[in-house]
């Protein structure tokens, strides 16, 4: 089928590759006429501007934004003149579904279907697939099924195409990619599966952490009032190789993943990970879900220790910890080393 895609960033660009691939026609848009170039390349065909890709369409129209979450808005204040009652809007980044409910609801009043697509996959997308997460109307996911089946990474629609509600069948989910519900269901259940990446991610980089330091017993003791002795230094004598050890797990370990992929990945290019600073960002979806486990009563430790872990990193814990040295001076003397 024809679609349109705005947006040609990483995940953008590799969407469009996949797409044309599987036999679809793209017609893309960027404010970067490079990025444009690039997906010409692809086989698709290049617009100058949000009208002149929408003219190019046939109706009924589907059009699938891959921006930030923040240009979401500006983007179809633009293009809502130039649709057509019938047309099928799809966010695909990672919107808050809040916003997707509100979103949905106005574009209805004008006939535009509007549905909300969380998309997984990242940089590896356009060789293994996207799991993509679906809300809306079922009307407007049959209309574009076609792509969704191409996009995930069984590639093709499940045995059960033709039946109504096929994208919401455990024969879709099996392909990679399910009708969640209504409107904010897609991007509710990426906003949770990104809270659940937060703890995974977190879990792998402190256990890992620990091996860093399973030497700390070779290194000289410090006898001061100050820091607390290691207790048996004989028991930390391990000088341990972190890059053989993840890729050790990643064959027939229970706790292999796709992130230990990336993980091991990255220890075999670089053990110190020396061009990392560990200032890491988080893009909302962490935050958005430990709101939602408050505002339902659901406990959620590990999700919201991941994300604090996350500020930590960037620094926004140096205040509360001069305090702590402030109150220790103030209570025993201790003098900051």
């Amino acid at each position: 089928m024809r679609i349109g895609m705005i947006g040609l960033g990483r995940m953008g660009a590799n969407m469009v590759r996949r797409l044309q691939q599987g036999g679809h026609q793209c017609f893309a848009y960027d404010r970067s006429a490079e990025a444009v170039h690039t997906v010409k390349g692809y086989g698709a065909n290049g617009a100058g501007s949000l009208k002149e890709l929408v003219q190019a369409l046939p109706t009924p129209r589907a059009l699938w934004i891959m921006v930030p979450a923040a240009i979401v808005d500006s983007v179809l204040s633009d293009l809502k003149p130039l649709l057509s009652a019938g047309d099928v809007l799809i966010d695909g980044g990672n919107s808050n579904y809040r916003d997707d409910i509100r979103r949905s609801e106005e574009l209805k009043k004008a006939g535009i279907h509007y549905l909300d697509i969380g998309t997984s996959g990242g940089v590896l997308g356009f060789e293994q697939g996207y799991c993509l997460m679906i809300g809306g109307e079922a009307g407007a996911v049959a209309l574009v099924e076609p792509v969704l089946a191409t996009l995930s990474p069984g590639g093709r629609q499940p045995d059960t195409v033709g039946e109504k509600g096929s994208a919401a069948s455990q024969a879709a989910a099996e392909l990679g990619y399910l009708h969640c519900g209504p409107s904010g269901a897609g991007h509710f259940v990426k906003m949770v599966h990104n809270g659940i990446e937060y703890g995974l991610m977190a879990a792998y980089a402190e256990g890992l952490n620990i091996l860093a330091h399973a030497d700390a017993g070779r290194a000289a003791a410090t006898a001061d009032a100050e820091t607390a002795p290691l207790s048996d230094p004989r028991f930390y004598q391990y000088e341990l190789n972190l890059a053989a050890i993840t890729e050790v797990w990643r064959h027939g370990s229970i706790i292999a993943s796709r992130l230990l992929d990336l993980t091991a990945a990255a220890l075999a290019k670089d053990g110190r990970l020396s061009k990392f600073e560990g200032h890491v960002a988080d893009s909302g979806e962490g935050r958005w879900t430990v709101e939602a486990a408050i505002e339902v009563g659901v406990p959620a430790h590990v999700l919201s220790s991941a994300l604090y872990d996350r500020f930590q990193s960037r620094g926004r814990d140096e205040f509360a910890n001069k305090l702590l040295s402030a109150m220790r001076l103030g209570f025993g003397g201790h003098i900051e080393r």
